[in-house]
Order: C-alpha cells, then sequence, then structure tokens
C-alpha cells in the first residue's frame, strides 16, 4: 500500500498532494419508544485525494483502492481549473509514524446481541421508572477506524482511534404538559462505561418527571453558576467556533473583533484546545494533516493569544499551525475543528461561588440553543434557585442569552473542580457531524446574565 501511494504522489504535478485511507468498523444500535428502529454493523473502505495548485484545491473521494492513481490525476485536474493564486501551507516537518489503538474493553468483541439485552434493559428501566412516561430513546454506536496519510512533503501516517457512545432520553407528560431528560456519555476506549447505569438511567426518568411540577423561571437578569457540564458546551459552542480560523479569515467583522491581544475576560479566565489530554474524544497524535496534536490557548488570563488552524489558515493569517485540520471521515476534506475545547481551573471552591449570593440560578448541563456570531441562546436540563447562599427549589424555562463577549467578561469566578464532559454527540460544522469532542469546565460564576422566562 506504501509503495503504491508514494508512487502516485510522486508521479503527479501539484504545488501540494495528500491521500487518505480509511478502514471502519461501526455498530449502531437505536430505540425509539419501545421500537428498535436500528441495529447492525457496518465496515467501510475508502480514500480520498486533496490536491493544491495555485491556491486551488480539488478534492476527490472513492470507495474502490483501483481509483487512486486516477483520483490523484483528478484532483489535479479540479486544482488547475480553480488555482489563481499562490498556493499557501504553513510549514510542518515531515513525518513517518505508526500510532497504534487499543480498548481497555473492546466493544468488537462484544456479541450484537449483548449490547441489545443491555440497552433493552436500560429502556425498561425509563419506561419503569415513572407512569409519566410518554416516550424514551436510546442510543448507542461504536467504531474503530483505521487511517492512513501521506503526502507529496514525505510524510505517511496510520493511525487507529475509537469512539463508543450512548444517550438516553425520557419524554414525561402530566395534564398537556411535556418535559424531557437525557443522559449522554462517549470515550474513545472503554465498552466498560456502558456497564452498571442503573441508578444513572433510573435518575432520567425520575428528573423529566420532577420538571413537570417545577414551577417556570422568573424572567429576569441573574447571577448564575454554570455546572461544568453547561459552561464547557458554552465555551465550545459560543467561543470555541469563533475560534475556528477559517471562520474568522472569511468574516471582516469578526477579523475586527477577534484581535490577538484584546482582552475579553478576568485574569482568572484561561480558554484551552487540546488534543494531547490523553483518553478523550477529542484527542490523537496527528491531525487529518499530518500536524502533531498540540495544546493551544485561545485566552489565557483573560487575553486573546491563540486559535485553531490548520496549515493553510495558518500561512494565511502568519500564525502557528495548531494542528486542528479534521475530517469525519475519507468522504470529506479536513477543516478547521475544535478537539478538546475547555475552561481551566481556578481556584475558588463550589461553596465559596454560591455563598454571598441572595438570589440567583444554579444552571446545569444543556438541552443545546442556537448561536448566531456573537449571539447566543442556551437552555439549560436542570436548574435551580439559590437563595440565601443556598440551592433551593428546582426551576425550569431556564433559557440563558446573551453577547459571548459580554459573558465572558462577566466570568467573576472560575472553580478548582475542572471536569471533563464526554458526551456520545459529537460536533457539527459545514456537512461534517457528529465529529468525536469532549468540553470541559469547573463550575463558573457569571454577573448579569439575562433569563427567560415568565
Amino acid at each position: 500500500m506504501r509503495e503504491r501511494i508514494e508512487a502516485a504522489l510522486r508521479r503527479a504535478r501539484a504545488d501540494y498532494i495528500e491521500v487518505h485511507i480509511e478502514e471502519s468498523e461501526h455498530t449502531r444500535i437505536r430505540y425509539r419508544g419501545r421500537e428498535l428502529e436500528e441495529i447492525g454493523r457496518t465496515t467501510h473502505r475508502g480514500g480520498n485525494v486533496r490536491a493544491l495548485v495555485k491556491g486551488g484545491w480539488g478534492f476527490v473521494s472513492f470507495n474502490d483502492l483501483e481509483r487512486l492513481e486516477a483520483s490523484v490525476d483528478l484532483a489535479v485536474r479540479q486544482a488547475r481549473l480553480v488555482g489563481q493564486e499562490t498556493s499557501h501551507l504553513a510549514e510542518v516537518e515531515p513525518v513517518v509514524d505508526h500510532v497504534p489503538f487499543e480498548f481497555v474493553r473492546d466493544p468488537r468483541q462484544v456479541s450484537l446481541a449483548e449490547k441489545k439485552r443491555l440497552l433493552d434493559h436500560y429502556n425498561d428501566l425509563l419506561w419503569s421508572a415513572s407512569p409519566a412516561v410518554q416516550t424514551t430513546q436510546v442510543a448507542y454506536h461504536d467504531t474503530f477506524r483505521r487511517l492512513v496519510f501521506a503526502n507529496s512533503e514525505g510524510s505517511y501516517i496510520e493511525q487507529e482511534r475509537g469512539d463508543i457512545g450512548a444517550i438516553f432520553l425520557t419524554v414525561a407528560r402530566k395534564n398537556g404538559d411535556v418535559q424531557q431528560a437525557y443522559l449522554s456519555r462517549g470515550t474513545p476506549n472503554d465498552y466498560g462505561f456502558l456497564l452498571d447505569l442503573d441508578e444513572e438511567v433510573v435518575a432520567v426518568t425520575k428528573r423529566a418527571e420532577a420538571l413537570l411540577s417545577a414551577p417556570q423561571v422568573k424572567g429576569g437578569i441573574y447571577t448564575v453558576i454554570a455546572d461544568p457540564k453547561l459552561a464547557g458546551i458554552f465555551v465550545h459552542e459560543a467561543f470555541g467556533h469563533l475560534s475556528e480560523s477559517d471562520f474568522v479569515y472569511e468574516n471582516e467583522r469578526l477579523k475586527e473583533v477577534l484581535v490577538l491581544g484584546q482582552r475579553f475576560g478576568g485574569e482568572h479566565l484561561n480558554i484551552v484546545d487540546s488534543a494531547t489530554l490523553p483518553n478523550l474524544r477529542g484527542s490523537y497524535k496527528y491531525d487529518d494533516e499530518g500536524t502533531p496534536a498540540s495544546k493551544t490557548y485561545l485566552i489565557k488570563e483573560g487575553v486573546l493569544v491563540g486559535r485553531l488552524h490548520s496549515r493553510e489558515t495558518a500561512a494565511k493569517m502568519s500564525e502557528p499551525v495548531t494542528g486542528n485540520a479534521r475530517a469525519i471521515s475519507y468522504r470529506f476534506p479536513p477543516i478547521v475543528r475544535m478537539t478538546n475545547t475547555y475552561i481551566e481551573p481556578g481556584q475558588v471552591s463550589f461553596e465559596e461561588m454560591i455563598g454571598d449570593i441572595k438570589e440567583g440560578i444554579y444552571a446545569k448541563a444543556s438541552f443545546g440553543g442556537q448561536t448566531a456570531m456573537e449571539m447566543f441562546t442556551f437552555s439549560a436540563a436542570e436548574a435551580y434557585m439559590i437563595r440565601n447562599g443556598e440551592l433551593a427549589e428546582m426551576v425550569r424555562g431556564v433559557n440563558l442569552s446573551g453577547n459571548v463577549f459580554d459573558t465572558l467578561a462577566n466570568i467573576e469566578a472560575v472553580g478548582n473542580d475542572l471536569e471533563m464532559y464526554q458526551s456520545s454527540q459529537g460536533c457539527g460544522k459545514g456537512e461534517q457531524a457528529p465529529l468525536p469532542v469532549s468540553t470541559g469546565s469547573p463550575h463558573i460564576r457569571i454577573r448579569n446574565v439575562v433569563i427567560g422566562g415568565d
């Protein structure tokens, strides 16, 4: 295989060419209510070629490896048709490497029937935990990928990667009112995470049931404590995507706003993206351009100090390459993506953070939200009032809205309890979803948060 790829690269004429070959194995099981909607195992094999000529890219994907040479030729012809400028790529030292992967407990060694029995059990628990259950959703996946990357500069890298995830969701109904709750878990390497979840699965339905009786939050401006899940999702969705340099490079307004050296928060605020952390869904040794993974500070001591790059965006913006070019499969070209994005821990305990709040909100996890440039709205999955320094009643309808830059400036305390959150879902960008990532944060305290409600 290596000789054939390198021969195909040598015969082509372009400023730069890269080849990706992928073999993958997938298992998916999905329930909607009591109905099993999907179950099965699939395998895929294919590849792609990217060619760069005079600043223009050609891209060809294929399922038949016999089309490798023809795909190289076609990608080069495509690039020549669109290239009209000068090609720019940040320099990366060529590397030859093999990166093996080992599961702690390999899901490929667990039969499909055994996985189904376990998920049947969990789905039954969701249904039996409350008479208010209207429906449920359960989904499981596992993936193992063998990747080959080679380019015209002499790199040849073989990598293996794994990913496993499951989500459990309950929709509860009472007197026409509907509420939902969920549990989402993911890991790159251990099927064992799926075992012994009875208490947590039952708690999903109990939480949905409790929300039916919870009062609607009164709208207003509050001091909010966000738990590590919600804070991590916030920093990923509302700020992290703005740090992806292809987005910045193509947007004149963001170029003016996101100037390196600009202060966006207090000295206690540090935001990082790092694929070098071990055993997380967004971790790897090399990205999909063969660039070594790195730890990139986006905000350091409150100041914007970096952003995420591919080789091309790094060259165009004259900034360091960060190893953030990623693709969900061989069917797509790599684009700038986050990996494991998180707020570093500070010095404040949760008790200190909550102690002097007369009336505020403790918001946990998220049912997602919307972002538009620097504006965001997130819906908390679970929330409680804070009264006189203590947690009080559960409330619902807690929607947090605002401007991400104002919100970063309003983070007045960062906790000492960092947690990395590995959901079973992934990140979406363009047509490429779901891409495995992780998010994380300690508890954070934010002043002047707009909360929608009655």
